[in-house]
C-alpha cells in the first residue's frame, strides 16, 4: 500500500469533529488477500490434503471469508494511521468506522468519525487577579478551639431537672402522618444534645423543659427544601418519651487534658502550641488551595474553549467508578447516574487541557523532588513506607500517572506567581468557616 495510491479526504463536520474518508486501491487489497491465504495455506489442515499442498479454491472456500476480514481490519488499522499522520490530525479518542465498502472490482473505502484536541491559544495570563486572604488568629480564635477539645473530652451525668439547651436527653420518638409511621420515623434512646442542630429546629423546642420520664405529643413542619421529597412541607406529629435527662461535664483546663490528648511532657502549654501551630497549618493550607483556585477560575474563565466529547465521557465514567468505591458499590446497576459527573467531568477536561498547553508553552517537567514527596505522602499509611515509595519510583506505569498531577500543580503555582495579587485581612474563625466556592 503506497502512499500515492491512497486517496484521503477530510471533512470538518462540527468544531472538533472530523469525518475521514479512505480509499485503498483494489489491487493492493486483493494482493494482500492473495499473500495472507498463501501463508494460511502452509500450516493449514484439511481433512484430504497435506500441509502447504492444498488447492487455492479449497483454501478459499475454507479460510476465504476469514482471511478477507483480518486483512480488511489490518489495512483500516494501518491506513488510519498513515492517513491521520499525513494530514496532521490529533484524534482525542478512538475513532467510529463506519460505511466500509468493500465491492467485487472497486477500491476499498471507509469512513472514519472522531474528535479532535481543540487548538487552544491561551489569553489573559497577564490579568489574573489575586485576592489572598491574610489570616489572622486571635487570642478568642485560640480559646475556642481549646474549648472544642474540652468538650470532645466531655462527659455526660445525669441530673434530675427539666432539659435546657446544652442538655443531652434521651428519647424514644415515632413520626406519623394520618397514622402512618413515616420513613425512618421511629427512634429508640436516641440521645439528642440541644442546641447541636442534630434534629429539627422545630422538634428540638417542644424538648426543652422536657423531664425524665415525661411523654409529649407535638407536631413538626418539615421544610420544603428537605432532602427526602416525601416529606417536604408536610406536617409530622410527633409522639416522644424522655429516658434521661444529661449535663455535661468538661474536664479541668490544665496537664490531665494535654494528657488525655496523647501529650506526655510539656502539659497543657505544649497543648495550646500544638492547638497554635495547627491552627496555622490548617489556615495555610485553606488560603494556598484559595489562593489556585483563583487562578484556575480565572483561566477557565478567560479560555471557553470546546472540549472533545470522547473525553469528557471518559473522565465521568472514571468519577462514576471513583464514587462507587467511596460508596462501597460493587453492583453497576446501583452506581450513581453518570450524568451527575457530566458538568464537572467537563471543566476537569477543559481545565487538564488548558494546563497542558501552559505546561507546553513555559516547557514545564515535572519537579523530581516534588514527585518523591507526592509519592511519600501516598505512602505514609503503609507499614515500611521507605520501601513502597523506592518501588513507585522505579515504576515508570506509576510515574506516568503521577508526574502529570504533579506538573499541573507546578503549573497552577507558576500562574498564580505571575498574577496580581492583593491582601485582604481576615479573622480565622471567619475564614475557616466560610466554604471555598
Amino acid at each position: 500500500m503506497g502512499n500515492k495510491s491512497m486517496i484521503v479526504n477530510v471533512e470538518k463536520i462540527a468544531t472538533l469533529e472530523r469525518k475521514m474518508s479512505v480509499e485503498l486501491p483494489f489491487d493492493d487489497v486483493e494482493q494482500k488477500i492473495a499473500d495472507k491465504l498463501i501463508s494460511v495455506g502452509r500450516t493449514a489442515k484439511i481433512k484430504g490434503f497435506r500441509p502447504g499442498k492444498i488447492p487455492e479454491k479449497v483454501l478459499k472456500q475454507h479460510y476465504g471469508l476469514q482471511v478477507r476480514q483480518e486483512v480488511l481490519s489490518d489495512l483500516i488499522q494501518q491506513s488510519y494511521v498513515k492517513a491521520i499522520k499525513e494530514n496532521n490530525l490529533n484524534p482525542a479518542g478512538s475513532p467510529t468506522i463506519e460505511k466500509t465498502s468493500d465491492k467485487e472490482g472497486e477500491n476499498f473505502s471507509y469512513t472514519a468519525i472522531f474528535e479532535v484536541f481543540p487548538d487552544i491559544t491561551l489569553k489573559g495570563l497577564n490579568k489574573i487577579k489575586i485576592e489572598r486572604p491574610e489570616v489572622t488568629i486571635s487570642h478568642s480564635d485560640h480559646e475556642d478551639m481549646l474549648e472544642n477539645l474540652r468538650h470532645q473530652k466531655a462527659t455526660w451525668s445525669e441530673i434530675n431537672s427539666k432539659c435546657q439547651e446544652g442538655h443531652r436527653i434521651t428519647v424514644d420518638f415515632s413520626g406519623r402522618i394520618k397514622d402512618e409511621v413515616i420513613k425512618n420515623g421511629e427512634g429508640t434512646d436516641v440521645a439528642i444534645v440541644l442546641g447541636k442542630g442534630q434534629m429539627l429546629p422545630d422538634f428540638e423546642k417542644p424538648l426543652i423543659g422536657m423531664r425524665s420520664g415525661e411523654e409529649k405529643s407535638f407536631k413538626v413542619k418539615f421544610p420544603k427544601d428537605y432532602h427526602s421529597e416525601d416529606l417536604s412541607g408536610k406536617d409530622v406529629d410527633f409522639h416522644v418519651k424522655a429516658h434521661k435527662v444529661e449535663q455535661e461535664i468538661l474536664p479541668p483546663l490544665d496537664d490531665s487534658l494535654a494528657e488525655s490528648y496523647g501529650i506526655k511532657k510539656g502539659g497543657l502549654k505544649k497543648l495550646q502550641e500544638d492547638i497554635t501551630s495547627n491552627m496555622e497549618r490548617e489556615s495555610t493550607h485553606k488560603v494556598n488551595q484559595d489562593v489556585k483556585n483563583q487562578a484556575v477560575d480565572f483561566l477557565l474563565k478567560k479560555n471557553p474553549i470546546e472540549v472533545p466529547k470522547a473525553l469528557v465521557n471518559k473522565e465521568a465514567h472514571n468519577m462514576q467508578h471513583q464514587a462507587m468505591q467511596q460508596l462501597g458499590i460493587t453492583d453497576h446497576e446501583k452506581a450513581p447516574p453518570v450524568e451527575n459527573f457530566k458538568e464537572t467531568a467537563e471543566k476537569r477536561v477543559r481545565l487538564g487541557l488548558l494546563l497542558g498547553q501552559y505546561v507546553e508553552e513555559k516547557s514545564l517537567k515535572a519537579d523530581p523532588e516534588r514527585v518523591r514527596r507526592r509519592v511519600e505522602e501516598m505512602s505514609a499509611g503503609y507499614e515500611n513506607p521507605k520501601e513502597i515509595v523506592e518501588t513507585y519510583l522505579t515504576n515508570p506505569q506509576f510515574l506516568s500517572q503521577i508526574e502529570p498531577i504533579v506538573l499541573e500543580d507546578q503549573a497552577i503555582e507558576l500562574l498564580v506567581s505571575n498574577g496580581k495579587e492583593k491582601m485582604k485581612k481576615v479573622s480565622f474563625k471567619e475564614y475557616m468557616n466560610k466554604e471555598n466556592k
